[in-house]
């Protein structure tokens, strides 16, 4: 009898949580209740150390994530193909839902295609980029926009990204302000110039105004949604706030998903879809 009820009770307590479940587990789920597309799907990296991204993805070209930040690649280049974008923003709804892993991955992806690339810590405020690269003290967005260094002396070229990369300093001025100012127009234009692809890594669009005012100016944005963890009403309310100043998304990318997460919540054809494609 106590084992009877005990299943009882651990199947009711397994239908209460999937029937208030407010967050992401599928792409099919994740475009019906956005309208946007998925534009990739990334597993967990296996990485202890932010340091340690690059490396693995570039030691590990046919590996389940490499292969997955491929298809992100070339969903992005191909949402438009009359106007291939350029500069390619990178956000989400909050932090820690792997935005700044999307802008760094997918850097380094396109650099593999043979093209110069320019990867921009735009989150001015956190500047988190110091946690994956041994680039310290240097000149960089803050200087350029200021007038104080050209983006040529301004860039560090990053071995394992194979692509240029233009660290931030702590803004002198309010980062919403400083996203408004021609200068920052004037950037933009000068690395179109310089580069094939630009990626700006941009604080998250409900904690800050500084996503929809950079968004404006960039060709396409790439919104980030953490795989079983970001709320429905935060996707929404994200999206709908760059809706409003006309920032176009190309589409969504769903993050930090748990292979076996995937099985156990009754997914596993989409945690096997690689076919046995792919190498850990």
């Amino acid at each position: 009898m106590s084992l009877f009820l005990g299943l009882i009770l651990g199947a009711v307590i397994t239908l209460f949580r999937e029937m208030t479940q407010n967050t992401f587990r599928a792409a099919g789920d994740l475009e019906t209740r956005t309208g946007y597309t998925v534009l990739g799907q990334i597993p967990k990296i296996p990485v202890r150390r932010r340091t340690q991204l690059l490396q693995y993805l570039a030691d590990k070209p046919t590996s389940v994530a490499a292969e997955a930040v491929r298809n992100m690649r070339t969903s992005v280049l191909l949402s438009n193909i009359d106007n291939p974008p350029q500069i390619i923003m990178s956000t989400s709804s909050v932090p820690g839902e792997g935005k700044t892993t999307q802008s760094l991955s997918l850097a380094q992806n396109l650099a593999g295609l043979g093209k110069s690339v320019l990867l921009v810590e735009g989150d001015v405020r956190k500047r988190v980029f110091a946690e994956y690269f041994n680039i310290k003290n240097v000149d960089g967005f803050m200087a350029v926009l200021e007038g104080k260094i050209t983006l040529k002396d301004a860039v560090v070229h990053e071995p394992n990204l194979k692509a240029d990369v233009l660290m931030s300093e702590k803004p002198t001025a309010n980062a919403a302000d400083i996203f408004s100012s021609q200068a920052f127009v004037d950037f933009l234009k000068k690395a179109r110039k310089a580069y094939d692809y630009i990626v700006i890594d941009t604080p998250p669009v409900l904690a800050v105004p500084d996503a929809r005012i950079i968004g404006r100016h960039v060709d396409t944005t790439l919104y980030t949604v953490r795989w079983d963890h970001t709320t429905q009403n935060q996707v929404k309310q994200g999206l709908k706030e760059l809706a409003q100043v006309n920032v176009t998304v190309a589409g969504l990318v769903l993050a930090q998903v748990d292979q076996k997460g995937l099985k156990r919540y009754g997914y596993a054809d989409q945690a096997n879809a690689g076919g046995g494609y792919h190498n850990n």
